[in-house]
């Protein structure tokens, strides 16, 4: 039977993606273990894989996120040093026929280089096109400007040549795997048609049924979903501009998930037109629903494509302002600041969106997305 390893971080970002492909491979009869944090161990084993646990040194509280995008990329530089031995040792002994790692999980690429066995990136994000270090330069040029920047890729590269890696370039040995599979829809990568198809296959989200159930109430004319995903939830303000500009609007039932570190009495008086929740199933609701604010992030981006419903993007972070921005270019969403909005101007874009053109559009876009997968069949054909 042969055996495939998945390697990850203890994050939703970077688990979700994968689940259904993780749990297609073990239907099919795969032998497949992940290496993950102990904290995800039941939503992995879920899936039948068996889990190789590792102690993760990311931070497990938003607060603890603190910083800048340095800060944040020493994070996982600490997290990926911390993870090799302990990868090396989980399967010294139990070497798998293929590795599968998350772009966080790069020591497994590491692994797959030292013992000779194919490692296949799975990205939950963009990848790389032809031209992109070029485009990347000034930004890479402006970190290591800064002396804690300069210290951040010298270990980085360190850590590679004492690993002796094929690449000392910490840009290209996460940027330029050997093969990669991208959980992305394509109409969200930036200069698709640059990049190289005999590295990147483009299979889009592979969601599943995923867990839990929601039922539209009887007399919803119309549905609006508002979450910020999983991560950094703490917006109570916003949340009660969201539903002074909802919560009243004739036929409309709103969904509004305020995440853990939100107390419901922070939102004020909340209208019986608007349930409020610290977490929702996103996926059952989005099939049933018909417009979503959302923080566009990756997953939430992807699954607003994938349920064909025109967003209300209010980025915050990381790739969430590209997506935003990629989104609207696509015609499907209209970009807030979730700092200023105004219930209004919330309003109005909800009603903007709710045209013939934007209708047809995002339907375009539902079926290409669902057009594509595969994955499962890509990644045998590897083994």
């Amino acid at each position: 039977m042969p055996h495939i390893a998945m390697v990850s971080i203890p994050a939703h970002g970077h688990v979700n993606p994968s689940l259904e492909i993780i749990r297609t491979l073990v239907d099919r009869g795969h032998r497949v273990t992940y290496a993950n944090d102990p904290r995800f161990a039941e939503l992995i084993e879920s899936t039948g894989a068996e889990l190789k646990p590792y102690a993760s040194t990311l931070p497990s509280t938003d607060e603890d996120w603190g910083g800048d995008a340095i800060d944040h990329l020493t994070l996982f530089l600490d997290d990926a040093i911390a993870m090799l031995p302990q990868l090396r040792a989980a399967y010294d002994d139990d070497r798998p026929d293929l590795f599968l790692y998350d772009i966080a999980g790069a020591p497994a690429r590491l692994l797959g280089e030292q013992w000779g066995i194919p490692a296949v990136q799975l990205s939950p994000t963009f990848v790389a096109w032809t031209g992109y270090e070029q485009e990347m330069a000034p930004m890479i040029e402006g970190l290591r400007a800064d002396p804690r920047g300069a210290a951040y890729y010298d270990r980085f590269e360190r850590w590679l040549a004492d690993n002796k890696s094929r690449t000392t370039d910490s840009l290209s040995f996460q940027g330029r795997p050997d093969r990669c599979l991208a959980l992305i829809p394509r109409a969200l990568q930036p200069n698709a048609d640059r990049v190289d198809p005999a590295v990147y296959d483009f299979v889009g989200p592979v969601l599943g049924d995923r867990s839990g159930t929601w039922q539209r109430p009887e007399r919803a004319e119309h549905v609006l979903l508002i979450s910020l995903g999983s991560a950094f939830t703490r917006h109570p303000d916003f949340y009660r501009r969201c539903i002074a500009a909802f919560g009243d609007l004739p036929g409309w039932h709103t969904v509004l998930q305020i995440g853990s570190k939100v107390d419901p009495a922070e939102l004020g008086d909340v209208p019986d037109s608007v349930e409020v929740h610290p977490w929702v199933p996103q996926l059952a609701i989005l099939e049933q629903a018909d417009a979503f604010v959302t923080h566009a992030g990756m997953g939430g981006s992807s699954e607003g494509l994938y349920c064909g419903v025109p967003m209300i993007a209010a980025p915050q972070a990381a790739d969430q302002h590209a997506n935003a921005e990629q989104l609207a270019a696509l015609g499907v969403a209209r970009v807030v600041d979730s700092e200023t909005v105004t219930p209004e101007e919330l309003r109005s874009h909800l009603k903007s969106l709710l045209d013939p053109q934007t209708a047809a559009l995002t339907k375009t876009l539902k079926t290409e997305v669902r057009a594509r997968s595969g994955a499962a069949d890509l990644i045998e054909s590897m083994l």
